[in-house]
Parts: C-alpha cells; structure tokens; sequence
C-alpha cells in the first residue's frame, strides 16, 4: 500500500520543509512576510535561497526557474542550472537571494498588448512567497510575478493578487464594523472542478483538426452519444483509471489536494476536483493540474482534451469555480454564523455579491469569453450567455421577507436568528443545486459555472475579487457614517436587496422562456466574445480597476487588445486547418469513392439486361450535388479568411471573424458532415466520432 501522507508534498519545498530546514529567525522572517507582504531582506533571502537549493538537489534537481503566467494563457519557464564556476575546471551548486527573488527573462515575444515593443525585451519576474515552489521533472519551479521593465503586469498572477488585496482591504473594514478586532486579513478561496477528455492517441494522431485546433472542426454525429446517460458516474474503465490513478500521485507530489474524479455526461469526458485552497495558489495549482493532465495522457498513450467543444453535439467541458471569502482564522464569511449577530453579517455578505454580480454582469461574461467558450455556453449543456444568480427557492424566500420587513413563515429544518429585529430567521445550507445557472449559491459558496475548461482561472477571479471589494468599499462608506449600525444595516441589506432583485433566478436557465424573461429585466444576452470583449474598456470599468488599483488603464488596453487578438488568430487557424482538410482530404476521398460508384455503374449498363441502376445513380447524384456544394462553401471560407485582414482594428476584426468566418466554416460543416454520412466508411479521410469518442476500452 502507498503512503499517500509521505507522498504527499514531497516535491514541495512546503511549511513542514521550511521550519525543518531554515533557522527559527529566517523561518519567522518568511513567515511574517508571506501574512504582511513585507518583502525579505537580501540576507534573509539568501538563507532560504541556500536552504531551498540544498532540498532541490538532494531531491535530483540540476535547475532552477521563474515559473510564470503569461498572458498567453498557460505557463512560461526559463531553467538555469545550479552550476557556477570554482576554480579550473570545478563547479559548485549555487543559488542566491537575489536570483530566488527577481529574474529577468525576455519579455519581447510574449504578448503584451502595446505594452511592450518588440525590441523592448526586458522583463522581471518577482518571487510570490505565498506559493510553495517545487520540484518538476528535475527542476526547481519557483512561482512568480512577471511585469515589464517599466512596471506594468505582464502576466496573470500579479492582477490576481492586487485584486486578493483590493478585496481584502474592503472586507476588513465591514468586519470592524461588526467588533472583529481579531482577523488580521480576509482571503478568498477557491475550488476548480476541472473537466476533460480523453482519447486514444492514435485516434488524435489521424485527426489534424485536433492538434492544430484542439476540437473537431469536421465530424457527423455518432449513433451513440450520452443519450443512454449511461456514462456519467459510471464505471471508470480500467485505462481511465490507471491514468487517474497516476495523475492524483502526481498532483499529490506537488501538495496538490486532487480529491474527487468521476466520469462526466459525455462519453470520454472525465472530471477532477481538488480541494478549496487560497486563491492564487489554486491557480497556480490548476495550471499544474493542466499540464499534468495532458503530459500523463501521453504517458500512457492517450491524449487529454481540454478545449471547451471538442466534439459537436455532446458536452463540452467547462471549469466550475468554487469561491468564498474566508477570514485568516477560518471563517468562512458566506456561512451562515452560529450568532445573530453573525447572521446579520453573513446577509451583508451575501447582498454585497449579489450587487456585485448584478452591476457587472458584464464583467463577469467578459471573464468566461473565448472563441472555444463560445461552442459551449447556452448549447443546453452549460450556463447561458446571460448572468443570473441562483439562490434556492427557500433562501429566496428568506430574502423576499426581508425586502418586504415580513416574518418569514417557512417550515425550516434548522434556522438562525438574523440578530436585526425586523428581520427572519434564516436557513442554513438551505439550498439545492442547478446545473443550468451560471452563478449559484451553494450553502457557503458561489459556484461560476460559465468558464471554460482550458482557462487561466485568473481572469474570472480578478473579476470576481474586484466586483465585490468594490461592493464592499459601498457599504462601508455608508455604515461608517451612520451612528446606528443595526438601523442602517438593516435599511442597507434591505434597500440593496431591493435594488438587485432582478439578478435572482432559480428557475431553468436552458429554457427559452428565460431569455425572453432576462430580457425583460434588463439582464444583457452577451452571446459572442465579440460582444464581450468591449465592456473591458468602458469608462466605468476602467476606473473600477483603477480606483482599486487592480488594472492600469494601458493594463485594461493591453488585455483587450491580445484577447480580441487571440479570438481572432483562433478562427484564422480554424478557417486554414478546415481549408486544408476538405481541400486535401474530404473532397479527393469522396472523388475516390465517386470513381468507384461511377465504375460499378459502368460495368452493370455493359452488361445490360434487367440490372436495376438506380441505387448507383441516385448515391451519385447525391455525392457529387454534395460534393460541388461543398467545393463552393470552400472557395467562401477560403474568401473570407483572405480578407479578414482588411478589417481595420480589433473590435471590427472580431466581428468579422464571427459574421463571415465563423459562419462560412459553419456552413461548410453542415455540407461535410452529411457527406461523411453518405460515403464509404473505407473512403473517409479521418477516424469518425464513434471512432475516437469510444477509442479507450
């Protein structure tokens, strides 16, 4: 049997690590800087330095690196070994404070929005000590922040961790209000549900669309899908679980807490859930989770999928974000309290999220936006492009009582008293769950359902952190002038309540009726990432970001710059790779098999007498009516995609990638994919749907 608890952490230069190794005075010194965020002195830094390559090498490293987070989306590291000249022909094993602290890559050829030019290569990464470092394949990772030479954020972690502070900063103010003169900070956690696919790599090897684009961009419907709904919580294959199996002992070695894994609704799709940790270390985390999954997959000849639509019409895969406020001793402050008074607080916390998601809905849209999350959102599968929180409808009920100042008459299974006279008794972990909302509460967390699977979990908490601390930062200015706290708290939760009611819907957001509903309520249908994108540089976004010191202006800029960039190239590498499958592949297979009909044909009118033709003739007809069609589709998207770069600036070259692209690829599909259907299995080009989707037995 494996030790899982000595497994665990191993790879982890961790708190246990650090008090064992670091001298009491350094380990403090660490410590207090990781709780005030007081940076290490040089001769402090350069014990753990030492401390921390001594570990590394004794667990096999010969490197270290600034592991970061780009704007690209996924991860960037430049290894420098240990190594430092002594003397002729010797070396020692070095690391200093200074080269733990701050590195310098070259930032010239990562994306930077015009925050940086091309000959502008100097970068700085700065060490986050909150984050363990760890040792990859032989390397010492150690996680960082990565800005310019001239100080602006070119990566996603510094953000995050400006808007952890922005957030914090706002909810300590709320909590003095309420006599905590105990907490010293507030933290929000989170906790990514992580879904994916996975497929037999030689199916993956046949099809170009996946590796250039990571989905499927031809392909007919199998005659089996998830309609059984035999597969979700089913039976884990052995294969499958060989590589959880392994993936989880991986994470475990890099003090990741993987806990959960089950299959999801699609055939081949699978899911892992970790434990709620600090939030920009569970970045860091799902990151590596990321990474991991996919370089196992290979190890075991498989491949892992994590866009958000590999496959059309089955499930796409999204990444479901548990987040809380918790205080730095434990309290979770969206958790209804065992004291009235406490009651009273979490209900301030609860209205300030609500207000917060109802007056950004933008926003938050915007964090879920991508070219691949565009499949999936609204497909009857996953949220809808409208914002809308669920509650419960018992929790509603408290909340429609307070907005009334009526007793709330509810059979409750277990209440709280909310510790304001005028208002209810209050349930506890009252609340069902909706698959179908984008924003759910779920009895002491808020679950964002709506991001896609391959995302950098940064961008919707930067959203999520921000929008609240700036809720928040509202209700303190008020309460902090009113001399009668319970009074005005009262009137406070009430009249916000009131205001942002239209945000609450715990009814099916898949259903038709909900968007006639939403828009009713004034509740923005944000469908494309096009549409999206903008409300990132709207005056009152900007200064949002600005007043809490989240963003720059030029940050905002730049961010909206590569995301629309990077919508842009996806659909224009889209558009060439489905070029190139149907111009070379599709279009001479079925020719192949036309010549083979048109033979067979031929050989039955020689030989004459009362052979019936019809069979050959119609199948003909139809493949080469198919075929021309989709010769002229072709030469439409081929058009398109050439003149995508007359489209002058980024917001008009999103849309025209959506309106004409997009929709000629789209096109293009429906002509192919019932091609695929009327031709020889042996003539067709790429493995089918039921081919890859059930290629892991």
């Amino acid at each position: 049997m494996k030790d899982i608890p000595g497994l665990f952490g191993s790879m982890v230069f961790n708190d246990s690590v650090m008090r064992d190794r670091l001298p009491k005075d350094t380990y403090k010194a660490v410590k207090e800087s990781v709780e005030t965020s007081v940076p290490l002195s040089l001769e402090t830094a350069n014990v753990v330095a030492n401390a921390m390559k001594d570990w590394a090498v004794e667990k096999g490293a010969t490197h270290f690196t600034h592991w970061f987070q780009p704007m690209t989306g996924i991860t960037a590291e430049k290894h420098d070994a240990f190594i430092s000249p002594c003397g002729k022909d010797k070396v020692v094993m070095e690391f200093s404070g200074k080269a733990l602290i701050q590195g310098e890559p070259d930032a010239s050829s990562f994306p930077s929005g015009g925050l940086r030019a091309t000959f502008e290569a100097r970068g700085y990464t700065a060490w986050d000590p909150t984050s363990y470092a760890y040792i990859k394949e032989g390397v010492l990772c150690i996680p960082t922040a990565f800005c310019s030479y001239s100080g602006e954020a070119l990566d996603k972690k510094t953000p995050l961790m400006r808007s952890m502070e922005a957030l914090d900063k706002q909810a300590m103010r709320i909590l003095r209000l309420f006599g905590d003169d105990k907490s010293r900070r507030v933290i929000t956690t989170v906790g990514a549900e992580q879904e994916y696919f996975l497929i037999d790599k030689s199916a993956y090897d046949k099809r170009i669309d996946l590796i250039n684009c990571g989905r499927t961009l031809l392909g007919s419907r199998p005659a089996k899908g998830q309609e059984l709904e035999d597969h979700y919580f089913g039976a884990i294959k052995t294969r499958v679980s060989d590589y959880m199996s392994r993936l989880d002992e991986e994470l475990w070695k890099l003090g990741i807490y993987a806990k959960t894994r089950h299959n999801e609704v699609a055939p081949a799709q699978h899911e892992l859930a970790p434990v709620f940790t600090t939030t920009n270390i569970a970045v860091d985390h799902n990151q590596l989770v990321m990474e991991m999954m996919k370089k196992v997959a290979q190890q075991n000849g498989l491949v892992c999928l994590l866009h958000e639509k590999p496959f059309e019409g089955i499930n796409g895969s999204g990444k479901h974000n548990n987040w809380a406020i918790s205080t730095d001793r434990g309290k979770n402050l969206l958790e209804p309290g065992e004291t009235p008074f406490e009651n009273a607080q979490f209900l301030l916390f609860l209205t300030a999220v609500l207000k917060a998601v109802d007056e950004h809905q933008d926003l938050l849209r915007l964090s879920a936006a991508s070219a691949g999350n565009d499949h999936r959102l609204g497909a009857s599968e996953a949220p809808p492009a409208i914002v809308s929180v669920f509650l419960g409808d018992e929790l509603t009920e408290v909340l429609d009582a307070v907005m009334d100042k009526k007793p709330y008459n509810g059979k409750l299974k277990k209440g709280l008293e909310i510790g304001v006279s005028v208002l209810p008794r209050f349930p506890k972990d009252s609340t069902d769950r909706n698959r179908t909302s984008p924003f759910a509460f779920t009895g002491n967390k808020f679950e964002f359902r709506m991001v896609g699977s391959a995302f950098s979990l940064s961008g919707p908490n930067i959203i999520l952190n921000t929008i609240v601390a700036e809720a928040l930062n509202e209700f303190a200015d008020i309460l902090e002038q009113k001399t009668d706290f319970k009074a005005a708290l009262n009137e406070l939760i009430t009249a916000t309540l009131i205001a942002h009611k239209r945000i609450v819907f715990n009814g099916n957001n898949y259903a038709d009726e909900w968007v006639k509903e939403s828009k009713k309520r004034g509740l923005p249908n944000l469908r494309s990432t096009p549409e999206a994108l903008p409300c990132f540089v709207s005056p009152q976004n900007i200064a949002l970001f600005e007043k809490h010191k989240v963003f720059s202006a030029a940050e905002i800029h730049a961010r909206y710059e590569i995301l629309s960039e990077n919508y842009c190239k996806t659909l224009h590498i889209e558009a060439l790779t489905m070029v190139d499958m149907v111009q070379k592949e599709v279009l001479p297979a079925v020719m192949a098999y036309q010549l083979e009909i048109s033979g067979l044909l031929k050989n039955k009118l020689r030989i004459g007498g009362d052979l019936d033709c019809s069979l050959e003739t119609e199948t003909l007809r139809l493949i080469s009516t198919l075929s021309a069609e989709a010769a002229a589709k072709l030469a439409t998207l081929e058009t398109a995609a050439e003149a995508a770069h007359t489209a002058r600036g980024v917001k008009e070259q999103a849309f025209y990638y959506l309106e004409h692209v997009a929709a000629a690829m789209k096109d293009l599909r429906k002509t192919v994919d019932l091609l695929e259907t009327k031709t020889a299995r042996k003539y067709w080009p790429y493995p089918s749907y039921t081919n890859i989707l059930f290629s892991v037995r």
